[in-house]
């Protein structure tokens, strides 16, 4: 157990702040974090584990009762975390309430139910139906970026998280003490995205994603340009190259590199570039839907033209559709070829040494992607057959997830007492502790504790508020001198005190005042 006092002083439990991991500890993947204070219990995200299947894949529910909840705030709409949120909703007992912005509902119901269809799991093991993800969508309510929502006394409000259309960091305030979950997050604005905002309040906890360890990312425009030069000889040399992606995301960052370099190399016109997934349209209408919250060069570029019409890219539902006659670039979903399209291409084209595969993301343990990376002599297909890997493997990340120095320079801006790392491979996630230890250790304004727990591990944090209340009313008409002793009625709602008369209490609430009247008979026999 991990546990730390703010202060030396006698408190209760209901001082102690339990943040716990039900996923995402020391793993990528099944993002599902436990927050509980002053009685509040919160979920964050719930996500499955792409590289396991049926029940495995979720987060450690057993763990909690969901009946106790009072709320489920989701970041983004990736699977890793919103997709068990359908199984959630509907098998359980959760009762209270769930929260996402516009865009990452608008685009959650395509993304599982394009899940549903391709996933290559038995009818026993699918988590849940077409029917329960379509009846999960009344109990999902949405939240602008800034607006503030109080729930049973929890305040939250979200800022832009960069990552993906849509992505949200949650500020959640329960009794004067603030968290900040960041969710995948981005400091690093990109072609159609702005870069995650630094809130201008200081949170007492910061819970982080530490997905990259403490890797730094190429320069942008370094990496694009290898991005497009491999591309550029894998189709030169009489290949198909294959950019396995996920249907929203980055796949849109790379149309608009890649529609840009064929629009300015007239001699790769003859190869057909194909965005292969069945939401292709429905992905392309969402995201003209909401340019309002991309960055501004593509919000001033829409003043003009559609920015996602592209010229030199066809849509591409199925593989039945494709005329695989020669050189071309395909980017199919799902990015880690656990199943889908891209598995289908792939297992045709991995035999020919012209062809190549560019893997553009985060990959997990247990997917097909990470263990191509590895360079393996074979690869097992869907079927269990074996074949041989011929092609070439390349890995360029356009995972749009914070690296080190952009992490390091979040928490020297916002100075939390203390970070909670999770979203991360264990041996990446201590080396990014130890890293943030010795960066701010003789750092007199950024004093902190950072904690890696794994999942179910609990970190506790003791915050022990000074009690006051606030005098209304007749009771504030004076104000009273030193040593004055006050009388009235004290009322708590949502963690605040205040103090009245009991002739105010019609005013500020909605209490109703009673007398009770009561008469003491004493048995009484006078004297002769």
């Amino acid at each position: 157990m991990i546990s730390n006092k703010r202060k030396e002083a006698i408190s209760d439990d209901s001082d102690k702040l339990i943040i716990r991991p039900l996923g995402a500890g020391q793993e990528v993947g099944r993002s599902c974090i436990y927050l509980e204070f002053k009685g509040k219990k919160i979920l964050l995200d719930f996500g499955i584990h792409p590289g396991l299947s049926g029940r495995n894949a979720l987060p450690f529910i057993d763990n909690i009762d969901p009946e106790e909840l009072d709320l489920l705030l989701v970041s983004h709409f990736h699977l890793d975390h919103c997709g068990a949120l359908p199984w959630f909703l509907n098998k359980t007992n959760f009762k209270g309430r769930c929260f996402m912005t516009h865009a990452t509902k608008a685009i959650y119901k395509w993304l599982l139910s394009d899940c549903i269809r391709v996933s290559n799991v038995s009818a026993e093991e699918m988590l849940y139906t077409e029917a329960e993800l379509t009846g999960s969508m009344p109990r999902i309510e949405t939240i602008n970026f800034h607006q503030e929502i109080e729930v049973n006394g929890i305040k939250f409000w979200c800022y832009h998280a960069g990552h993906v259309l849509g992505a949200a960091m949650f500020m959640i305030e329960i009794a004067g003490v603030k968290i900040l979950y960041t969710g995948d997050f981005s400091r690093q604005e990109d072609r159609h995205l702005m870069a995650a905002e630094v809130p201008n309040l200081r949170p007492d906890v910061l819970v982080t994603e530490a997905t990259y360890g403490v890797h730094v990312h190429e320069p942008r425009e370094q990496r694009e340009n290898r991005f497009t030069r491999l591309v550029h000889d894998i189709v030169t040399r009489g290949g198909r190259c294959l950019i396995p992606v996920f249907a929203l995301g980055r796949a849109q960052e790379l149309l608009l590199i890649l529609d840009e370099y064929w629009s300015s190399h007239p001699e790769l016109h003859e190869f057909p570039i194909y965005y292969a997934s069945s939401l292709a349209k429905k992905c392309m209408s969402v995201y003209q839907t909401y340019i309002d919250a991309m960055n501004d060069k593509i919000r001033k570029q829409s003043a003009v033209s559609n920015p996602f019409k592209f010229k030199h890219i066809a849509s591409l539902k199925t593989i039945d559709d494709f005329d695989d006659i020669g050189p071309c670039v395909v980017l199919a979903s799902p990015g880690m070829m656990q199943s889908g399209l891209s598995r289908e291409l792939f297992e045709c084209w991995c035999t020919d040494k012209r062809n190549g595969v560019i893997i553009a993301g985060y990959c997990v343990e247990g997917t097909l992607a990470k263990t191509i990376l590895s360079e393996p002599e074979e690869i097992t297909t869907m079927g269990g057959q074996k074949l041989p890997l011929k092609c070439s493997v390349d890995y360029i990340s356009f995972s749009a997830h914070t690296d080190c120095n952009q992490t390091t320079d979040f928490i020297r801006e916002l100075r939390p007492p203390h970070v909670i790392l999770v979203h991360g491979e264990s041996t990446e996630m201590n080396r990014l502790r130890l890293h943030l230890i010795r960066k701010f250790e003789d750092d007199p304004e950024c004093k902190l504790l950072v904690y890696t727990p794994k999942n179910t591990q609990s970190v506790e944090l003791r915050f022990r508020g000074e009690k006051t209340a606030k005098v209304v009313g007749q009771l504030a008409a004076e104000k009273p001198s030193e040593g004055n002793i006050l009388s009235g009625i004290l009322v708590r709602r949502n963690f605040k005190l205040h103090m009245m008369a009991p002739e105010d209490l019609q005013n500020y609430t909605s209490l109703a005042r009673s007398t009770v009247t009561q008469h003491l008979g004493i048995p009484f026999t006078a004297a002769p």
